[in-house]
Parts: C-alpha cells; sequence; structure tokens
C-alpha cells in the first residue's frame, strides 16, 4: 500500500534542470499531423521537451541543430556543462523551497540525472565515457536540504533507462528508445549510482525515467534495498525490466511495428501513461488524463516542455483557470500532480511565467486557507 503521506499531498513540484537549460530551447509543440515527413519519420527530433536538446543536435535536419548552428556554431553539447556549474554561483535552493511551499506542495522531486547522464552531485561512481561529468558543488543535497527545512518531502528522479553518455545513438522513435537502453558496463553504473542517491540522501520518492538497464531480479534487489532504507518511501512505475526483444528494435520493420503498437496502446491525448512494471506503488500519467484504479501521479510542465525554454510561446504556458483547476480536480480524483518547473540553467533561477504560476497557486492556497479557517481572506 502506497506511504499515507504521499495520498495525502495532493500536489508535488518537479524540477527539471540540466545542461540543456543553458540553451534553454526547443521548438514549440506540433501536433503530429503538422510535422514535416523527417518528424513523423523520427518526432522524438522534433519534441518540444527542451532537455532533449544533445538528442536534437543528432539530427543535422532538426529544429534544434539548425537553432543550434545559428547560435553556437560547432560549440560542443558539453561546454553547456561548465556553464550550468558556473550558474549555480547564484542559486537560492531556499527560496526555491518557499515559493514551493507556499505553492501548496507537500514534496518536490529534483532530476538527479537525466538522460544526459548529467549529474547534479558529486558522484562517487566514475564515468568511463564522460569524466567529470558532474556538479562540484552537492545540488541534490543542498536542494534535499532546502525543501526538507520547509517542511516538504524530497525525491529523486534518475534516468535509468536513457544515459547519452554510453549510447549516444539518435533517439528518434519510441523503439529507438528502447534499443537505445544501455548494456555492457551500464547496468552496474546505474544501479551503484541509484544506490548512492538512497544511500546518500534517503529520498522520500524514488522516481525511475524510461525503463531499467537490467532484469526483474535485479530491480527487486534494489527496490528491497530502498524499502529497507527508507521504510516510507515510494516508487514510481518506470522501473521496466529490460528485454533481449529492445534490441531488435533498431531494426527498420521491427522498429515500425513496434511503434505503431505503442502510438495504438499508450498514446492518451497529448501524452502517455507508461506500461506497468512488476513493482511500482503508483502511476504516472504524462501530460494526459488516467483513469485506472491505481493511485496516480499526473505529471506535466507549466508549458509543453519540462526543461527550460526560451522559445515557448505565450499560449502554451497554463493559464490561471486551467492551472487550478486541474489542481483541484486532480486532488478531488485523489491523485497528485506532479507540476514541473525548469529553471534556467545560466543563472540558476526560475523565470518569470513559472514563477507567476507558483504565485497563482500560493494566492489560491492562501484563499483555500482562509475559507477553511474562516479567517478572512487577505486583499494584497
Amino acid at each position: 500500500m502506497v506511504a499515507p503521506w504521499w495520498t495525502r499531498a495532493g500536489l508535488g513540484m518537479f524540477v527539471h534542470w540540466t545542461p540543456a537549460s543553458v540553451p534553454g530551447w526547443a521548438p514549440p509543440r506540433t501536433p503530429s499531423a503538422d510535422l514535416p515527413d523527417a518528424g513523423r519519420a523520427a518526432p522524438l527530433a522534433w519534441t518540444p521537451y527542451a532537455e532533449w536538446y544533445e538528442n536534437g543536435l543528432r539530427f543535422p535536419g532538426s529544429p534544434v541543430s539548425a537553432h543550434h548552428r545559428a547560435t553556437y556554431g560547432d560549440k560542443p553539447y558539453t561546454d553547456f556543462g561548465r556553464e550550468f556549474e558556473d550558474g549555480l554561483a547564484g542559486w537560492d535552493p531556499a527560496a526555491w523551497a518557499r515559493a514551493f511551499r507556499a505553492a501548496g506542495a507537500r514534496y518536490a522531486v529534483l532530476v538527479t540525472k537525466h538522460h544526459d547522464g548529467y549529474c547534479l552531485w558529486p558522484s562517487g561512481v566514475r564515468n568511463p565515457h564522460r569524466a567529470g561529468w558532474h556538479t562540484t558543488r552537492d545540488v541534490v543535497g543542498e536542494f534535499a536540504e532546502a525543501v526538507r527545512a520547509e517542511g516538504l518531502r524530497f525525491g529523486v528522479y534518475y534516468s535509468g533507462g536513457l544515459d547519452w553518455t554510453f549510447d549516444s545513438r539518435p533517439v528518434g522513435t519510441a523503439a529507438h528508445m528502447l534499443a537505445s537502453v544501455p548494456r555492457g558496463s551500464y547496468p552496474a553504473y546505474a544501479d551503484a549510482q541509484l544506490r548512492e542517491l538512497i544511500r546518500r540522501y534517503r529520498p522520500d520518492v524514488l522516481w525511475n525515467d524510461i525503463a531499467w538497464p537490467a532484469g526483474t531480479p535485479e530491480i527487486r534487489r534494489l527496490i528491497e534495498f530502498y524499502r529497507f532504507t527508507v521504510p516510507h518511501g515510494v516508487v514510481n512505475d518506470r522501473l521496466l525490466p529490460r528485454s533481449p526483444l529492445w534490441r531488435t528494435f533498431a531494426l527498420p520493420g521491427a522498429g515500425a511495428l513496434y511503434n505503431r503498437w505503442e502510438r495504438r496502446t499508450v498514446a492518451r491525448g497529448e501524452g502517455f501513461v507508461p506500461r506497468k512494471p512488476p513493482y511500482y506503488d503508483f502511476r504516472t500519467p504524462e501530460f494526459a488524463r488516467y483513469t485506472g484504479p491505481d493511485p496516480y501521479e499526473l505529471t506535466r510542465g507549466i508549458d509543453h516542455s519540462f526543461g527550460y525554454n526560451r522559445n515557448s510561446p505565450p499560449d502554451a504556458f497554463l493559464g490561471r483557470d486551467a492551472l487550478t483547476a486541474l489542481v483541484r480536480e486532480t486532488a478531488a480524483d485523489g491523485g497528485n500532480l506532479l507540476l514541473n518547473v525548469g529553471p534556467r540553467g545560466e543563472d540558476a533561477t526560475l523565470p518569470g511565467e513559472q514563477l507567476l504560476r507558483l504565485q497563482w497557486l500560493a494566492e489560491e492556497a492562501g484563499a483555500e486557507n482562509a475559507r477553511s479557517t474562516g479567517a478572512p481572506e487577505s486583499a494584497g
């Protein structure tokens, strides 16, 4: 049974913050029917998710590649890691935590390693392909301390299914994604890093993404270790065991068959609902509603991205009525909303469009608190 603290939470904050937050650019969301031919063949190269910037660079005809050539020339993606670290100089995690608590959040989940493999803590597990590809500052530890000081629970996101420092093949479709789950030394690396995160930070939420590079027995042992270390912790639904069949999805015929099946069985509106793994506490529909029987956490960005996208048009952002209705209706349905913010990479600040939405939620939370206590609402 999922931990009682999680079922009562209602609202959590998600933070996607990576070297891709320095360029902070992706194309606006384009309906699949309106994509150019190249985009329909490789829709993930046209994704509005700005945190996929490095993958977009691997498609010469993608919008990201065109933007990068025009803005940065032949600058390598790895240079953004140094600029990201420089931007940490003015970071104020306590200010973020106060804003999250005021908005009504009860927990916060930080992306500790996304698909580009960059770690937000000085990991003791050496990356054999990209040495020093991590912050020297313990961003994870500082973030955990700040949100817990405000009375929030703390969670870690970890990209177990993809790490482009171990497998750099371009990912254009869902089939390519599964075919790109790294093998070789990566399963041991991912296992060691996630255990390191669990031991160091005792996260209240363990939030894996995409899949896991090993089989069900390894996942079971990992979860047993987590539950022993954090008895009140909760686990999301993306620890999908790696299948030997996935390597065949790199073949055009097998990949096309899988992509057709994926569209029929997984897609829900704008987003998707992941397939069920053997072990999980709650489901994580992404930019999608959920109507199943399990506890769930609807996750989405304030715009169409998770990472910061300076190219998002004004109509991409949730309006006040839509945002407050989403929080209220998800809670009334018994679910949680994990609302994402994407900080800027160059200066470690929350963009104004996102801070405004947090302010709206804080005003709604204050008004709701006043109604429940019978106190007069603030005029200012």
